[in-house]
């Protein structure tokens, strides 16, 4: 929620497949779609984010430096995990750092919202439009749909659907999967009907080079540890917690 502050304990951290890189910037949908496998034992958390460059020219009849924004970098991720023995994250890990490939990855958030329930009307309509009193909903925003009799016709209780377009602070249209096409109802339905969400929370997407995976020792009383160092060569895509 607005205002509340979240501890980086509880992230989560994934490896995707290998992906060639673009010259444009990646979207949501094409690296959520992907499928990716938890690396188990994170303990230090990199940095991640772009940093612009410098472009500075003296200027002899200013007598003052100009400075311009340049091309764009978001980092390398210094990331420390505790070693797992038959992870099957980490043994990713060790076949990304054998290959000159890219891989997708995924940072998981821990900022999920309560799940809230309301009672709703749906309309008969194509588009069916759905109507929540100050619902604060953003598009992609999951629920499920219950009902003391029978909800219009097109729409099942105990399902998922998606916000599919906001329209107003008190309505919105909905669809069968994220990103979907609205769904048109063809029956009334009756009873009352209550609107459940099913909240996400917030996901990171970049696509990167696995530097290292490598052993960092240390004193008796130290934990075995992997080095893991993402040179990020993408973009971030930034999905914010729903619900």
């Amino acid at each position: 929620m607005s205002g509340d502050l979240y501890a980086v304990a509880g992230k989560r951290f994934y490896l995707g497949p290998a992906i060639a890189l673009k010259a444009a910037n990646y979207i949501y949908s094409e690296l959520a779609s992907l499928t990716y496998t938890e690396v188990d034992g994170w303990e230090t958390h990199g940095a991640i984010g772009d940093t612009a460059q410098v472009i500075t020219t003296s200027l002899i009849n200013r007598a003052r430096d100009t400075k311009q924004k340049g091309t764009k970098n978001a980092g390398s991720m210094e990331n420390n995990f505790a070693y797992v023995p038959g992870d099957a994250g980490q043994a990713l890990l060790d076949a990304a750092v054998a290959s000159n490939s890219n891989y997708a990855v995924k940072i998981l958030g821990n900022d999920e919202p309560a799940a809230r329930s309301a009672a709703v009307t749906i309309s008969n309509a194509s588009p069916a439009v759905v109507s929540f009193a100050l619902h604060g909903l953003t598009e992609g925003a999951a629920f499920d749909l219950a009902t003391t009799g029978s909800l219009p016709t097109g729409l099942l209780p105990a399902t998922t659907y998606y916000v599919e377009e906001v329209l107003t602070n008190g309505t919105f249209t909905l669809s069968a999967t994220k990103g979907g096409a609205a769904i048109n109802t063809t029956g009334a339905g009756s009873g009352t009907h209550t609107l459940t969400t099913e909240p996400a929370p917030s996901e990171r997407y970049f696509v990167g080079l696995i530097m290292s995976n490598s052993e960092t020792g240390g004193n008796a009383n130290t934990v075995q540890m992997l080095s893991v160092n993402v040179e990020i060569n993408s973009n971030i895509v930034k999905q914010v917690p729903l619900g």
